[in-house]
């Protein structure tokens, strides 16, 4: 899947997004500022989550509950300084939990990713706008 949005347009991304089935582990790439972190919260209140979300840069993982009551994970690995730091904070039982799993600087983490996860890329293009790539 293949889009071409402007931020204003993320909420009908996000839901475009869930209607391909992703695996629920998505690790998503692009560089700093391009909006990963804000279409994860769309992700995450299109799913059924009404608490505040909020990037966890500082914390490595936020904890989200939807309305249904799955649960939803957050990740920032971007102050991360090795493999062994993710480890260390259980990344992995989180990876094979069953639940929504939004890694974010998954670059960090080559070998803990597990195999059977989703792709989201986004690049900024010279008109503002967003192009976004599923796999």
């Amino acid at each position: 899947m293949n889009i071409i949005f402007s931020l204003d347009e993320i909420n009908k991304v996000a839901e475009q997004i869930l209607t391909q089935n992703p695996n629920k582990v998505i690790v998503f790439r692009g560089e700093m500022g391009v909006g990963k972190t804000t279409l994860i919260k769309a992700l995450a209140k299109k799913l059924g989550v009404n608490d505040a979300t909020s990037s966890p840069t500082f914390s490595l993982v936020n904890e989200y509950k939807s309305d249904d009551n799955q649960v939803i994970y957050h990740f920032d690995f971007y102050r991360l300084k090795n493999e062994v730091e993710a480890l260390d904070m259980g990344a992995d039982e989180y990876f094979y939990s069953g639940n929504w799993c939004f890694i974010e600087w998954s670059e960090k983490i080559p070998n803990l990713i597990p195999d059977l996860h989703s792709v989201i890329s986004i690049s900024l293009l010279s008109n503002g706008k967003r192009e976004l790539s599923l796999i």
